[in-house]
């Protein structure tokens, strides 16, 4: 699809105006204002509306891994520990939650003590108790949590819980009065920032120790999940038992109610929000649409650059893609610029060959899949692709790429299935409703063999990236909650990352060029197929005020101004 010139300059005249969070002027705040630090009363109240095409499947904070739960789910619920809710450069810091200051951490950095808040309440009324935090953390690996065996594996007792997640204590973890202590078989200096995650929050003692799908748990947070419809809307609303302990760590929020509706088509959000009939559109603006947005709607779009990429999982455990030729035959085939302009061109992504972003701790220009040969992409061979394809003996195979129906994620399964098909696979299009399909092509059961999903960093951190999707940790076979979504498991790899993690702390830089080892160890063996780095494209009505982007959460929709 061309896109067209004036899109670009659009588009691109709006990233460089933007202001220090990342974003851009709108109506009560504008680029020199910085956001209140306290809760400003008179723009309380209202409904803020959020058009979306689909759900994103489950909303239990220790199961959900989609960006638009997480969006959400910190408003409803607090760890020990939070990421500063404020936009910008600050909102990676991390400051006490449900805890009343940061931890003690003695030990050599293996063990952390915490002092709970008193007075916080879930939304039944309970206070939350010691018991609460304990029961919380045995869940998340009584329920497998997708990162259990990642983020939290290096707590005492958790190798038996993994093993055997029914019968899990967690000796790990225990409470002495009021204090938490946590306690690691080695030091990780990333396990604060876990702690700050949806899946460390904690939770009544006795919710079920299984994915609670559509069914609301209680939290702390300013609003509950009063309803959930997967096929027709989520709806928040303010915690009555709430009240402000910390405006860093979990601010009041502004609008009474806040309704996800699903089943709008991104076109038709878009026209609801030049109107104002509804105020946020979810899913990223159509390539057709962005000329309109970027010059008649110019202070209601914000863009912000981001730590994530889009990339195709190769499943290397079924044919055709357990060869290695012809994994790499679709690395050499995929035309990165192509699927750019598929995103919106060059003002909203940038080809990728690395699993690493740009930037990012650990990241090494590198590019293995590129010709002419060089350190970034510059095109892509469709005849070395053809010629790999013959020597791995695939050729003729049926492939399926499986993407969610979003017209974003059609057009670029559309044009995957069309290269497989030019280098000698019989290539086939299966579509999923995005409530769906980040589950169902992570579960070995459904037999995928390719797929199209995007990848969005938790925190900042290399291992978030490569020992998240690519360790042997986070490949559960018949489960939803795999994140190696291709099967990939190499011991070596492994290894390098297990070194880069314990040189984290005492040897920053001898660990990013660990992390970077790690990236082309990967990269060499192909397990996945790296696309581009997205920027968000966030479209509100003329109505909203008091945008803020966070590097973690993005748009902060419980700050957001809608009186």
């Amino acid at each position: 699809m061309r896109r067209p010139f004036a899109v670009v300059v659009a588009l691109l005249t709006l990233a460089l105006a933007g202001c220090s969070s990342g974003g851009y002027p709108v109506p009560g705040q504008t680029a020199q204002s910085p956001p209140p630090t306290t809760f400003q009363p008179q723009h309380a109240g209202g409904t803020l509306t959020i058009l979306s095409k689909s759900a994103a499947g489950t909303v239990d904070p220790h199961i959900s891994y989609d960006n638009q739960p997480w969006q959400l789910l910190h408003t409803v619920y607090d760890g020990l520990l939070a990421f500063r809710q404020v936009g910008g450069e600050k909102s990676t810091e991390l400051v006490p939650d449900i805890a009343q200051a940061m931890p003690k951490v003695t030990d050599s950095g293996r063990t952390y003590t915490f002092t709970i808040r008193r007075g916080v309440r879930f939304s039944t009324g309970a206070q939350v108790t010691p018991t609460d935090v304990v029961a919380s953390f045995r869940r998340i690996f009584r329920a497998s949590g997708p990162t259990a065996g990642t983020f939290y594996q290096n707590i005492v007792g958790a190798d038996a819980c993994l093993a055997e997640p029914a019968t899990c204590t967690l000796p790990g973890v225990t409470a002495r009065g009021r204090d938490i202590v946590i306690r690691l078989t080695r030091a990780d200096s990333e396990f604060a920032m876990k702690l700050a995650v949806p899946h460390a929050v904690i939770l009544p003692a006795d919710t079920p120790a299984k994915d609670q799908g559509n069914r609301p748990i209680p939290g702390t947070g300013p609003y509950v999940i009063s309803s959930y419809d997967p096929n027709r809307q989520l709806l928040m609303e303010r915690n009555p038992r709430f009240k402000e302990w910390s405006h860093a760590a979990q601010p009041q929020g502004y609008p009474d109610r806040i309704v996800y509706k699903y089943g709008t088509t991104v076109e038709g959000a878009v026209t609801a929000v030049e109107n104002g009939s509804a105020d946020v559109v979810w899913d990223p603006p159509s390539a057709d649409r962005l000329n309109e947005l970027g010059t008649r709607f110019v202070n209601q779009v914000h863009v912000n650059s981001l730590n994530a990429f889009w990339y195709l999982p190769l499943n290397v455990n079924i044919a055709p893609f357990n060869n290695l030729k012809a994994r790499q035959a679709v690395n050499w085939a995929i035309d990165r610029s192509a699927t750019t302009r598929l995103f919106g061109g060059n003002a909203l992504g940038r080809p990728a060959c690395t699993v690493l972003p740009d930037g990012f701790p650990g990241h090494t220009d590198f590019c293995d899949y590129t010709e002419p040969a060089g350190t970034v992409w510059k095109g892509n061979d469709l005849t070395k692709a053809k010629r790999l394809v013959k020597e791995s003996g695939t050729a003729g195979q049926k492939v399926a790429v499986v993407v969610a129906d979003d017209d974003t994620s059609k057009a670029m399964g559309e044009y995957v299935r069309s290269v497989l098909q030019q280098i000698g696979y019989r290539a086939t299009l299966k579509v999923l409703s995005a409530n769906i399909q980040f589950s169902y092509i992570q579960n070995t059961k459904n037999n995928v063999q390719i797929s199209v999903t995007q990848w969005y960093q938790d925190y900042p951190a290399a291992s978030d990236f490569l020992n998240v999707l690519l360790s042997c940790a986070s490949f559960h076979k018949a489960s939803d909650s795999s994140i190696n979504i291709g099967g990939y498991c190499d011991r070596k790899l492994d290894a390098t990352m297990r070194r880069a993690m314990q040189l984290d702390q005492s040897d920053p830089e001898a660990a990013a060029r660990l992390w970077g080892q790690a990236d082309r160890q990967a990269m060499s063996q192909a397990p996945l197929v790296p696309l581009f780095a997205p920027r968000q494209v966030d479209f509100l009505s003329r109505r909203v005020g008091n945008y803020q982007f966070h590097q973690q959460f993005f748009m902060l929709i419980d700050q957001l101004w809608v009186k």
